[in-house]
């Protein structure tokens, strides 16, 4: 564990926040974080800007997430990691589908990806106009490779961002598909890659606890997404097919159905 102090707080959203840190050395896309909080909780964070400073992007859903919401600049966190396996970049004509905050997983992907001559499409997805993630960073990155898509129509394309990478996927030949955000949203877009034969890799989400694959929480499948994840490619995915996107674990243990 290492202490380190906020350098900046930036406000995304009405309900995300993006929290600055010096630089954490041999991070990679995709990888996260263990952020804690003393005397509220430990929980993971993917790493949403890779470099010096380094940063987290958190919604506020929680006690840890509204705690973390509410640092500034001076203050401290405790860090662990980087964790995980990350992003291998692969393909010429990649296809990067982030919903929510999702988005900052592939954000620094997507930047790696560029400094190294290769430009992907990005399709970044949200339920309102105001809850879009990363739209400007990624504009001036991409310009007009970056494509949008809202729930309720208020920017973009109107409707699911997992629709709109089929439809997309139907125009263009893609020969990889990212993708990172609600796990219902990743599961459909994966069973269209499988059905057009492209290659996927998906960031996925599970209660994790200790981090290292010791406790079990995060288990999916024969695997456990802190250790063997987050970051799962199309043969490990056809692996744990009878979860993902169907079930998981609750802090209890208990089986209970994927809703988000």
């Amino acid at each position: 564990m290492t202490a380190v102090t906020i350098e900046r707080v930036v406000r995304e959203t009405p309900d995300i926040y993006t929290l600055y840190f010096p630089a954490v050395a041999g991070a990679r896309p995709g990888q996260y974080l263990m952020i804690w909080l003393p005397g509220v909780d430990e929980v993971p964070m993917s790493l949403s800007t890779i470099g010096d400073p380094s940063s987290i992007t958190v919604r506020v859903v929680g006690d840890a997430t509204r705690a973390l919401s509410r640092l500034g600049k001076g203050d401290k966190v405790g860090l662990r990691g980087p964790f995980g396996n990350g992003y291998n970049i692969e393909g010429e004509r990649p296809l990067l589908v982030g919903g929510g905050t999702g988005i900052a997983s592939l954000a620094p992907l997507a930047e790696e990806m560029v400094a190294k001559g290769v430009k992907p499409t990005f399709l970044i997805g949200a339920r309102s106009r105001d809850q879009l993630l990363f739209k400007d960073r990624l504009s001036r990155l991409l310009g007009p490779s970056l494509m949008v898509s809202t729930d309720d129509g208020s920017e973009g394309y109107h409707g699911y961002a997992s629709n709109y990478a089929a439809e997309l996927m139907a125009k263009t030949r893609f020969d990889h598909i990212y993708v990172c955000g609600p796990e219902i949203m990743a599961a459909k877009i994966w069973a269209e890659a499988e059905r057009l034969g492209v290659p996927v890799q998906a960031s996925l989400e599970r209660l994790c606890k200790c981090a290292v694959g010791l406790c079990g929480s995060c288990a999916i499948g024969p695997y456990r997404v802190c250790r063997d994840g987050p970051v799962f490619d199309t043969a490990r995915l056809r692996e744990v097919a009878a979860d993902f996107g169907r079930r998981r674990m609750d802090a209890s243990g208990r089986m209970v159905r994927v809703d988000h």
